[in-house]
């Protein structure tokens, strides 16, 4: 069982984010053309992969062109889902200037129109990170992901909800923005605002269908159903590989969630300290991390989501030192480790908590309690005094220039 986390008080709080601001402002400093090299590098790389992809699967009659192009085809999907799209659209290439990497306007090769995701994700998910009924991305309006929500009958599907929303990601996302399943359920109603989404989320579909299950297929002749068999299963690759890393980001033991009420009027210390608890990271290789997008360092991402991800291995080590000085315990393991988490997790909240025995207390902090009796509240706000820690670090630097200063919340989110 993980250890509950430390309470911080208003004093370690200022300096914890000043610690952190000092690293952001270290690596915004440093920016410059090996940044470019590499993300220019890695597209190149991609657009390499997608062309030989399609072209050896015009040849998928032979088994080695089918497994060779469809492997090709589905790291394509993979490097532009990942270390490319999701990265460009946070802003993390914004300071150089190049149109082709505007985090405004970049679009990506998946069902999700690139502006929905920028509101869903880049705003709505990182500004309230793992806050219930704030961060959608707890369950994406599908799965119980957490103890504090009520449980409901419905709920006993968790796992085979998780399965399909795995299985059609790419889909699930799409449809993020809309809140789908509040319109079915009667809890909001379908706007013109919500119109005009499902209108660019079905143009999108529509390119990416004709393209991978009409165009590629006819243009291939003979090679037809073997080009749409290598399509199918580039696109169901990237949407399991794409999940996992997520969940796995999120969702495995140790990692918190919180109530509106414990984040309101946040501090950028008691924001910073919330991003760590609610991510975990993942150990792996260089082409692990790459093929991550470097979201295997999900603690980083959420500290500093618009810095360039390949520097987050980087500053790692550094963000480990302050999270274990301040007593805050550094949430990583191996990809087998952190998703059977994530899946027990699934299973276990497809199930309604045991009723308390009375003179028994419940094996797991929370299980049959509210969240306010759980943990405590405003737990970054405590009284000094309420636990000693290590003292902050008192040469934190400074950030020299407003700049690079700490921007508005939903601005680096």
């Amino acid at each position: 069982m993980p250890s509950a986390p430390p309470v911080l008080s208003p004093e370690q709080l200022h300096a914890f984010g000043e610690e952190l601001d000092a690293i952001r402002a270290r690596v915004v400093a440093d920016l410059g053309e090996r940044d470019v090299d590499y993300i220019n590098r890695l597209i190149r790389v991609q657009r390499g992969l997608e062309v030989a992809g399609r072209g050896l699967l015009f040849a998928g009659f032979l088994p080695p062109a089918w497994i060779g192009g469809t492997a090709a085809l589905s790291l394509s999907k993979i490097l532009d889902n990942m270390e490319i799209g999701h990265n460009v659209m946070h802003g993390q290439y914004d300071w150089t200037g190049d149109e082709r990497l505007n985090g405004k306007t970049f679009e990506w090769d998946t069902a999700c129109p690139g502006d929905q995701w920028r509101h869903s994700h880049n705003y709505m998910h990182h500004t309230h990170t793992n806050i219930v009924g704030k961060d959608r991305d707890i369950g994406y309006g599908i799965l119980r992901m957490s103890e504090d929500e009520p449980w409901r009958p419905y709920y006993l599907g968790n796992p085979l909800y998780a399965a399909l929303l795995a299985t059609f990601f790419q889909y699930g996302v799409a449809m993020h923005d809309v809140e789908a399943e509040q319109i079915v359920a009667g809890e909001s109603a379908l706007d013109d605002e919500k119109r005009d989404k499902l209108q660019a989320i079905w143009r999108k579909v529509r390119g990416q269908t004709l393209k991978d299950y009409v165009l590629f297929p006819l243009l291939s002749g003979p090679s037809l159903p073997f080009v749409l068999a290598g399509n199918a299963t580039a696109n169901l690759t990237r949407n399991l590989w794409a999940f996992t890393i997520i969940f796995c980001g999120h969702f495995p033991d140790g990692t918190e969630q919180f109530t509106q009420e414990e984040t309101d009027n946040e501090t950028r210390g008691q924001w910073y300290y919330r991003q760590m608890l609610g991510s975990a990271n993942l150990t792996g290789g260089k082409l692990f991390h790459i093929l991550a997008g470097n979201l295997s360092y999900q603690i980083e991402h959420h500290l500093f989501p618009d810095l360039p991800a390949h520097r987050y291995g980087e500053i790692s080590e550094e963000v480990r030192e302050i999270r274990e000085r301040y007593g805050i315990p550094y949430n990583t393991g191996p990809l087998h480790k952190q998703f059977g988490s994530v899946v027990r997790k699934i299973v276990k909240l497809a199930l309604p908590p045991l009723p308390a025995l009375p003179g028994l207390r419940g094996s797991e902090p929370g299980l049959n309690k509210p969240a306010a009796q759980a943990r405590p509240p405003k737990r970054a706000a405590a009284k000094a005094g309420s636990r000693t820690l290590p003292a902050p670090r008192t040469g934190a630097r400074k950030l020299t220039a407003a700049k690079t200063g700490p921007r508005k919340r939903a601005a680096v989110a």
